[in-house]
């Protein structure tokens, strides 16, 4: 009789416990989609937060992963989801982590979800995140392979925004892949490969005159040239 009492207790407990994590669940949802309707982004949050603790779910913790990597929340985006390669992860998990890890300069970890991105959907603007990744860990082999797939494939509506100056400013995408070669090109020889890379970007300066980051580059440069002639010059003692 004890055991047959304890069991209905259990039931009941287990209903009551049903019931109100459905109770939460719909007070969750539709707090959720007030905070949408106000753009709320803290709301968002919040809700998803409590969503996901009430029912778990992969999607749930992308999603959060994602909106914390729109806020900027690097760090935040990469305690959801991770920053472990999964062949699992969803396209949004695996934008996250690359993102994330390439704004935190995690570039030799970026790499492998931006590979993986590509691998799935080749295109310019992938291909662009790994010529510039790969150029940052010398990688110069894989810099080089994407920069001509993206000077190939780049088409003449594609752009890329630069941030370097007060005004943002955005400038063709193939632009932006000509000046990564220009870089490659310098960092292969940094003293007998200036007056190549300049003259790439000479060319770049044609196609986009408002490309400030080709003059700073191209400036810095002839500056470095300027110094390797004025040691060259000084008398040997």
């Amino acid at each position: 009789m004890k055991k047959l009492f304890g069991l209905v207790l259990f039931l009941g407990s287990a209903v009551m416990v049903a019931q109100t994590n459905q109770e939460l669940m719909k007070h969750y949802e539709a707090y959720y989609k007030q905070m949408k309707t106000q753009g709320d982004v803290q709301g968002i949050i919040n809700a998803m937060t409590h969503l996901n603790v009430l029912s778990p779910s992969q999607a749930r913790k992308d999603t959060l992963g994602y909106i914390y990597m729109s806020e900027g929340k690097y760090m935040e985006a990469l305690n959801t989801l991770g920053a472990e390669k999964k062949l699992t992860d969803s396209d949004i998990a695996l934008e996250v982590k690359a993102v994330s890890l390439k704004a935190i300069k995690r570039p030799e970890l970026a790499v492998g979800h931006f590979e993986e991105l590509f691998k799935r959907d080749p295109n310019p603007v992938v291909a662009y995140e790994l010529a510039e990744l790969n150029l940052q860990i010398q990688n110069m082999a894989e810099a080089d392979k994407h920069i001509e797939y993206g000077i190939a494939n780049a088409k003449s509506e594609m752009k890329k925004a630069f941030y370097e100056s007060q005004n943002p400013y955005e400038v063709p995408l193939k632009s932006a892949f000509m000046y990564l070669k220009a870089l490659s090109i310098y960092n292969k020889d940094r003293k007998a490969n200036i007056d190549p890379a300049v003259d790439v970007l000479d060319a770049v300066q044609k196609d986009a005159p408002n490309f400030q980051l080709v003059q700073i580059t191209k400036n810095e440069l002839l500056r470095q040239k300027q110094a390797l002639k004025s040691q060259a010059a000084q008398p040997q003692n």
